[in-house]
């Protein structure tokens, strides 16, 4: 990518507004992510007795929410580096809310693709419905 478009897409991330919608995505992913999981286990063991070799479906159910999660928190990163005041944020403006709000989602961002390894590395490991 050329630096006059990445500094374009940096430019159009910052002037995203950041609301408490935003925030959610990540962790909302992960707890979907974590039903599924479940679900595919309990599918898996009644109708086939055990694991699938391979889970086809899993790994890319795993593979997307990654990808959301990750794609969420690369704008929350972008959007968490907006220029404005230097700390301490004595004021109430509209750069420090989305300096913080970006921040917020960038770290949950990061627990809920932790979270989303953990679920799905049992699955991946485990062979049998015991």
């Amino acid at each position: 990518m050329s630096e006059e478009h990445q500094n374009n897409l940096a430019a159009r991330l910052r002037s995203r507004r950041v609301t408490l919608w935003t925030l959610i995505v990540p962790p909302t992913v992960w707890a979907v992510h974590f039903m599924f999981c479940y679900l595919w286990v309990a599918v898996s063991c009644a109708k086939l007795g055990g694991f699938a070799r391979f889970p086809v479906a899993f790994v890319i159910g795993t593979i997307v929410a990654l990808a959301i999660i990750i794609a969420s928190g690369a704008v929350a990163f972008v959007q968490s580096r907006t220029p404005g005041d230097p700390p301490p944020h004595d004021e109430s403006t509209e750069i420090d809310r989305t300096r913080f709000l970006a921040t917020a989602t960038l770290l949950l961002a990061g627990l809920s693709v932790v979270g989303v390894l953990f679920t799905a590395a049992p699955a991946l490991m485990l062979t049998d419905c015991r």
